[in-house]
């Protein structure tokens, strides 16, 4: 069996591959260590000056996977693995670029609010279905969100649940290009390889200037796991929950 995720540097770009195409790429408290243990390895390195996080064909990611959902429910609260990386993703002091093709759900695409940069294909789709799962959304995705694609925007994909194609993700502000499918990564990886041949520090400085202060990015999150928690020991967000992961088998 492959590994869930692949990690390899190549030419300064740490690239996170997230694969487990037989789950659409769900992902595990075992995945998210992995992820986290990349980005702190890379940031603390000289060999690495730039991260891609990228799926698989036809799709990036579908979420937590429905046994990490399950034990959510059981548990009340949200794993400690998925808080730790999405803290590390917030705090990571370099770049990191994104390649998207297909299907970006729940915490796969608020992840990508992180992201400097990144490429989709063109029948890709991002949705955040957390309130109607009686949740928050997490992942700093309530501060982000609005501040990337304006609140209306935000609103509509949220709270409301919309499901953005892309096309309405980048008129919103929320992908850089769209492309075909086939040139998602090849333009990812050379927009990657691009930003790790700069200056590293100047890179570093600019991004510290243009992100302004991550551990407010770190606070919400902790806010949005505290309330996330707090909706799933409700009996509506348990329901809703449960009924959700019975509809995935």
């Amino acid at each position: 069996m492959s590994d869930p995720i692949t990690v390899s540097i190549v030419a300064g770009v740490s690239t996170l591959r997230i694969d487990r195409p037989g789950k659409r790429n769900a992902l595990t408290a075992t995945m998210y260590d992995i992820m986290s243990d990349a980005l702190a390895f890379g940031d603390s390195s000289s060999q690495v000056r730039c991260f891609l996080i990228t799926g698989m064909p036809s799709v990036f990611s579908a979420g937590s996977d429905v046994d990490e959902l399950r034990t959510f429910a059981e548990n009340g609260a949200i794993g400690e693995s998925t808080v730790h990386f999405l803290k590390q993703l917030a705090l990571t002091d370099k770049p990191i670029v994104a390649a998207v093709d297909g299907l970006a759900v729940g915490i796969g695409a608020a992840l990508l609010f992180h992201c400097d940069y990144f490429v989709a294909s063109e029948w890709s789709t991002f949705s955040a279905p957390f309130v109607d799962l009686g949740l928050v959304p997490e992942a700093a995705s309530t501060l982000l969100a609005p501040q990337l694609m304006g609140y209306q925007r935000a609103f509509e994909l949220l709270v409301m649940g919309e499901q953005f194609n892309a096309q309405r993700a980048y008129q919103a502000g929320f992908v850089n290009k769209v492309v075909a499918a086939e040139d998602v990564e090849p333009i990812a990886v050379a927009a990657a390889r691009a930003i790790a041949a700069k200056p590293p520090e100047a890179v570093r400085t600019a991004l510290r200037f243009m992100r302004g202060e991550r551990l407010d990015v770190a606070q919400r999150i902790v806010k949005e796991t505290e309330s996330f928690t707090e909706l799933m020991r409700s009996p509506a967000a348990r329901d809703a929950l449960q009924a959700f992961i019975n509809r995935q088998r």
